[in-house]
């Protein structure tokens, strides 16, 4: 199963709490990103990832509903989010590596 790297953070974050999860806190997964989309993407870009892991039985959302749409303001994960969770901290995390500048002298 393929996730994206929100989705990933997303799982890893919800994974560390118990019980239910506020939605307002995944926010900071654009706080180390360079280029940040506004706030309105961001909220967007959120709640499609949240709505897909919610489709993929790895998170249960609660929250409003209303004639046109829900609103999800709590998350929990599943059995099966449970599982990929462990599988996720497993393996090797992305470092933010930076690259020097050597020269070589001669």
């Amino acid at each position: 199963m393929r996730l994206s790297q929100l989705q990933k953070y997303i799982i890893l974050v919800v994974s560390g709490e118990r019980g239910a999860f506020k939605r307002e806190s995944l926010r900071a997964f654009y706080k180390k990103q360079k280029n940040k989309p506004n706030k309105n993407d961001q909220q967007s870009i959120i709640t499609k990832s949240l709505e897909r892991l919610i489709d993929k039985e790895l998170l249960v959302g609660y929250g409003r509903r209303t004639p046109k749409k829900w609103f999800i303001d709590e998350i929990r994960l599943t059995k099966k989010g449970l599982v990929i969770a462990k599988k996720l901290q497993g393996e090797q995390q992305m470092l933010p590596l930076r690259v020097r500048n050597v020269s070589k002298k001669k």
